[in-house]
């Protein structure tokens, strides 16, 4: 799935979107993003699995999940050879692609080709992380008779089993412990790190992301959405930063690819670090998100993603620069508007709601379920309370994450390190100050429209006056004033800035510093009243969840974050309306059928001239080559780059998306209608041995099927 994620340099708005309990009509058995220990309790076997779960992951090493990887910048990915060659997807690579570009050679559109290992190119600040073993450890942390509510107890005994663990490891393993689902579960996780990632092979952007932006989060789909990284370590084997005299790193284990494809109904398994999921919330969360927070996160992407795409049209050298955020940001805003409508569409708030009917008859039952009740109860007066300055909080915490502002915020208070305000300007400075006006004049014109009791008076103790056009131009200009003047877009302007004291700055007549002195208890208070919120819900919400497995007497897979998952499937089509029914897979002769010749539809001269000699070499398969296939696993953002994997065991494709019909996954799990876009890895080879001449780089590969590309040792 494409990556839900839109950067700011200096800092990331951060917005969590909560989910309701599943109806009951959408369950089915493939739901579910599972933790690695949990699968040999999985009916893998009589969905089709022809492997051992201890195949898959086995606590004592060797399992197949210790190929499959989570990439820093928020990606899966797995290695496919004894030398450290990695797969993941193309977008996935695109940052690396991006820094290691110039104008005169823009890898991240025209791909990029390592004609061995010494030309493969440093993918700037990309890391991996290998987890080598997950471990529920709730028993553990609870022991002693520690309540899950006595949050200072259980950090104490958090702190003494990851000690206890981290001795054991060594300095090489980091030990992580965390709580799933608000602490229902703890689950221990040991991580290798490798930190020097380079990049080996990647096809071209109208390859890599064929159809760009129109056909994101859509079926049909043709993208060849896949990159080849390796990773490095120094010669003792041990992690290390980048240096040209660095090893390949040897993985303990690595996939097998297998040529002999999918077919309808085949049996399929993902294994990835799918990135939050919120699927046992309460109806008064979904209906919040519903009518503020995801209407305000759409309108506010919209804004930056237009203004950096204004940029880039004019400017060449910028649009080179700018065009991952763009990416990332279209990808967040498609995301985040089908999301909202699959709320919608799907009537969650009413479902939630009869869940809670439910749920309070199942607790009047019974008096000693109580405790239930009255958590379910404090949730609904929390967002209650909440929502009297939901709409001007949303405008207000905003505000710091245009990243001047938040240096701003940081000097105003007087409490910010100097130090670390002055070491993020070089951020501040990568920052397209066209973008930050943008998103400012937004905010300005979102507290215009507040109602009135809820009006934010610093705000409109300058425009409050005037009304329709005229507030409109005075905001403009502002706005355009403020952030496009030396002060701020300067190393020289913001380092005078930061050298003034807290004084100084509140003192300035400057009309930014001014407003924002003016914003700054109402900054605060909103953060207060979010921390607080988060307080009430996280003391709540852990009852709540309770509650409800014990009323469906299962236990619950927990939410998604970032951690190793398991999820099952098959290859299936679906009907996204009626009268319409679509297939699960597409091909390169599909590709030429949408080719305009324009972006995002302009496959290479080269590709076209293989598809009209029908040059496919061994991947061909029904006169043409696989290109992408459909599947009914259940991924979320974050197992972009997570190989597909067939009942074997052997990777026969790589995950890159969702249907636009299945999103709200963060929500709900829809099996009629929600799936995963996968490149099929018969295009991979394709592309990279016939298009690319890549071939030296399948050749370290472990290649099956009955008919093989390349074959290799593993």
């Amino acid at each position: 799935m494409r990556l839900k994620k839109f950067k700011f340099a200096a800092a990331t708005l951060v917005i969590t979107f909560v989910c309701s309990m599943i109806p009951a009509s959408l369950v089915r058995a493939e739901e579910g993003m599972f933790t690695l220990d949990k699968i040999a309790g999985l009916p893998l076997a009589q969905k089709g699995l022809k492997i051992s779960p201890n195949e898959i992951y086995n606590p004592a090493g060797g399992g197949l999940s210790e190929a499959v990887v989570r990439l820093s910048i928020g990606c899966s990915a797995e290695f496919v050879s004894p030398d450290g060659l990695i797969l993941t997807n193309h977008h996935c690579a695109i940052d690396g692609l991006v820094a290691a570009s110039s104008v005169k050679n823009n890898y991240a559109e025209i791909g990029y080709k390592a004609g061995n290992r010494s030309e493969e190119l440093p993918a700037k600040n990309y890391s991996i992380n290998i987890t080598l073993k997950s471990e529920d450890v709730t028993a553990q942390v609870l022991s002693g008779g520690i309540n899950r509510s006595d949050a200072a107890a259980v950090k104490a005994k958090i702190d003494e089993i990851k000690a206890e663990e981290q001795a054991k490891m060594g300095e090489t393993v980091t030990v992580q412990i965390l709580p799933l689902n608000d602490g229902l579960y703890y689950y221990k996780f040991d991580y290798a790190t490798v930190n020097d990632i380079r990049i080996v092979y990647a096809p071209p952007y109208s390859i890599g992301q064929y159809g760009g932006d129109p056909d994101n989060f859509e079926w049909t789909r043709h993208g060849g959405d896949f990159t080849f990284l390796r990773a490095y370590v120094g010669k003792d084997g041990k992690p290390a930063e980048y240096a040209k005299d660095n090893v390949p790193y040897k993985p303990k284990k690595f996939l097998t690819v297998s040529t002999d494809g999918v077919k309808e109904n085949d049996f399929t398994m993902i294994i990835g670090y799918p990135g939050g999921t919120n699927r046992y919330r309460e109806s008064f969360s979904v209906l919040y998100n519903q009518d503020l927070q995801l209407p305000f996160t759409v309108d506010f992407l919209r804004a930056r993603a237009a203004a950096l795409e204004t940029v880039g049209r004019a400017n060449p050298d910028k649009r080179v620069a700018l065009q991952a955020d763009v990416f990332s940001l279209y990808n967040s805003l498609k995301a985040e508007e089908g999301g909202l409508q699959a709320i919608k569409r799907a009537n969650l708030v009413r479902h939630k709601q009869a869940d809670e009917v439910k749920y309070l008859a199942w607790i009047s039952a019974d008096a000693s379920r109580a405790k239930y009740g009255e958590a379910l109860n404090n949730l609904k007066t929390a967002y209650a309370e909440y929502g009297k300055t939901a709409a001007p909080d949303l405008i207000l915490r905003a505000m710091p994450q245009i990243a001047p502002v938040q240096l701003l915020f940081g000097a105003l208070s007087g409490q910010a390190d100097k130090v670390r305000l002055i070491e993020v300007i070089p951020e501040i400075l990568k920052e397209e100050p066209t973008a930050n006006r943008e998103n400012f004049k937004f905010l300005l014109r979102k507290a215009a429209e507040l109602p009135e009791g809820q009006k934010i008076g610093a705000i409109e103790k300058r425009f409050g006056n005037l009304q329709g056009e005229a507030r409109i131009r005075a905001e403009d200009e502002f706005a355009g004033k403020a952030f496009e003047g030396e002060s701020l877009t300067t190393a020289k302007g913001l380092t005078a800035l930061v050298g003034m004291s807290a004084e100084q700055l509140r003192a300035s007549s400057d009309p930014l510093l001014s407003l924002i002195n003016e914003l700054a208890p109402g900054i605060a208070a909103a953060y207060g009243r979010q921390q607080q919120l988060g307080a009430k819900l996280a003391q709540n919400r852990l009852l709540y969840t309770q509650g409800m497995a014990e009323m469906k007497n299962t236990t619950l897979y927990p939410d998604a974050n970032f951690t190793q998952r398991f999820t099952y499937g098959e290859v299936k089509g679906y009907a996204p309306r009626e009268a319409a029914i679509y297939t699960p897979f597409t091909t390169l002769d599909g590709v030429f059928e949408k080719d305009t010749g324009r972006a995002p539809f302009n496959s290479p001269p080269k590709l076209r001239d293989l598809w009209e000699r029908k040059d496919y070499g061994v991947h061909a398969a029904g006169g043409s080559v696989p290109v992408d296939f459909l599947s009914t696993n259940d991924i979320i953002g974050g197992n972009s780059g997570s190989p597909v994997l067939n009942a074997y065991g052997e990777q026969v494709g790589i995950a890159f998306d969702g249907n636009y019909e299945g999103l709200g996954n963060d929500f709900f799990f829809n099996p009629n209608l929600g799936r995963t876009i996968s490149v099929d890895i018969r295009y991979v080879l394709f592309i990279t041995e016939k298009f690319g001449e890549a071939g030296w780089i399948l050749k370290e590969m472990n290649i099956k099927g009955n008919k093989k590309a390349m074959t290799a040792g593993g």
